[in-house]
């Protein structure tokens, strides 16, 4: 049944039709589209809009339909224009002359972003608890890993040391900044439209904040104009989503580079690994490398939903109807991400001789031998050019600078003396670090306590 037919004398194409119908991708919508009927159903009650009467077994009547669907007694026929024609249809099917005046007082525009704005705020609040998850499992990871020292790379250098619990925390930080911003998100999702009609509201007396009240939203739209044609929210959840990503993206690609036999800092679980059709000794970190990929199939959704919203005039268009597959898509991928991610993070084995051994090498006690040099009065700038010359001299020699003997170091500046090598141990350049922030062991141990306050503020 087509909820417009009266207008036009033959019907639609079937190819056109099929084009046209979104139901195969907006019935996951259905909980959210009964719910928000059910609400303006009683409001319309309430208002003698319609019979108190009509009301009741309209109410009924729908959360029948939502049992009989939830339960597989009513399956969603795929030949219907969309969710919401569906369960209109079905209504009137039931229940006659009564269902045809649900409608009263909305148009599927104000209908269809009700029910996007309820399934964001349902999948903002899932998301983050699958994000509060995984910071515990950072949490609890960082630590174990307080003394684990390893080096820290730039430009993919070995650079200077930390520890692993510092490095970990550093993915906490991101995540921790993902949870946060969706919850802004959610702030600005949580606006009840319905009421804004097709574009121009109703003339229908109706109680916007009943209905508000009813479906648990905290403010109405403020703009009947806008508040059919605003899918910033969707962009902005893509956009949050699309940052997850990022971080997970980078730290996979640290941990597919750290299982490397190069590298050999983690042993990724062979739950979370596969193999080769042909190389019998290969291990694969494709569950990293799978959320890597995704990454960029989150991005083209977020793409695709700024792309498609850039051009349209006010108010409704039926370009917006491309914004729920993205939406969809995008937090389906998220959430396996995460599921996946966790897990598979849970169950590493971290190498703590070979991060040890790699921190000795790679000079990454130089900066700390410059800062040595400096606070025997030397300038910084002249500092690191000796520095450069010894790191130079023991490449040539193919040795660590603690491993120079002090004759040598003296030949290239007169100033060092036997504290050097205490001062370049690479215990003494992590735990040197003691400031808000740094290495140092006391400094990591209170952004863990700082965590764990957060962590318990989020009541986990």
């Amino acid at each position: 049944m087509k909820l417009w037919g009266g207008r036009f004398s033959s019907k639609m194409n079937e190819q056109a039709n099929h084009f046209h119908s979104s139901v195969s991708f907006d019935q996951r919508l259905y909980r959210q589209d009964i719910t928000g009927s059910i609400a303006h159903a009683e409001m319309l009650g309430k208002q003698n809009i319609i019979s108190e009467s009509n009301a009741d077994i309209i109410v009924k009547t729908l959360e029948q339909i939502l049992a009989d669907i939830e339960n597989g007694a009513l399956v969603i026929d795929n030949k219907a224009e969309d969710i919401h024609s569906f369960v209109e249809a079905e209504l009137i099917k039931r229940i006659g002359n009564a269902g045809r005046r649900l409608h009263t007082g909305r148009s599927r525009n104000d209908q269809v972003v009700l029910d996007m704005r309820i399934y964001v705020k349902q999948e903002i609040d899932g998301i983050c608890t699958l994000i509060a998850g995984l910071l515990q499992s950072l949490l609890t990871a960082a630590k174990e890993h307080t003394k684990t020292i390893m080096p820290g790379f730039t430009h993919l250098q070995k650079a200077q040391p930390v520890t692993l619990a510092h490095h970990i925390l550093a993915y906490f930080q991101m995540f921790k900044r993902d949870y946060s911003r969706l919850k802004d998100c959610r702030e600005r999702t949580d606006e009840m439209p319905l009421g804004s009609g097709a574009l121009a509201s109703t003339s229908y007396p109706i109680d916007r904040n009943y209905v508000k009240e009813k479906l648990g939203f905290s403010v109405l739209t403020e703009n009947s104009l806008d508040a059919v044609s605003d899918r910033d929210f969707c962009i902005e959840f893509l956009s949050s989503l699309s940052v997850i990503m990022m971080h997970l993206s980078r730290f996979c690609e640290e941990l597919i580079l750290w299982s490397a036999d190069e590298f050999s800092f983690i042993i990724i679980s062979d739950d979370y690994s596969t193999g080769s059709s042909i190389m019998p000794q290969k291990k694969n970190p494709d569950m990293a490398e799978l959320i890597r990929g995704k990454t960029g199939r989150v991005y083209g959704s977020l793409m695709c939903v700024l792309s498609m919203m850039k051009g349209l005039p006010l108010a409704y268009n039926k370009d917006m109807q491309e914004d729920k597959e993205a939406v969809f898509d995008a937090a389906d991928t998220v959430k396996a991400c995460l599921i996946v991610f966790d897990g598979m993070f849970k169950n590493i084995k971290f190498n703590k001789s070979n991060m040890y051994r790699s921190a000795l090498g790679g000079y990454t006690n130089a900066t700390d031998a410059a800062d040595w040099l400096v606070k025997k009065g030397v300038a910084f700038r002249d500092a690191h050019e000796i520095i450069g010359r010894l790191v130079l001299y023991a490449i040539d020699k193919k040795v660590t600078l603690d491993e120079l003997p002090l004759d040598e170091l003296k030949n290239i500046s007169d100033i060092f003396d036997e504290s050097l090598y205490d001062a370049i141990s690479v215990e003494t350049c992590v735990n040197a670090r003691n400031i808000e922030g740094g290495t140092a062991e006391t400094a990591v141990l209170q952004a863990i306590e700082k965590a764990e306050k957060l962590l318990r503020d989020l009541k986990l």
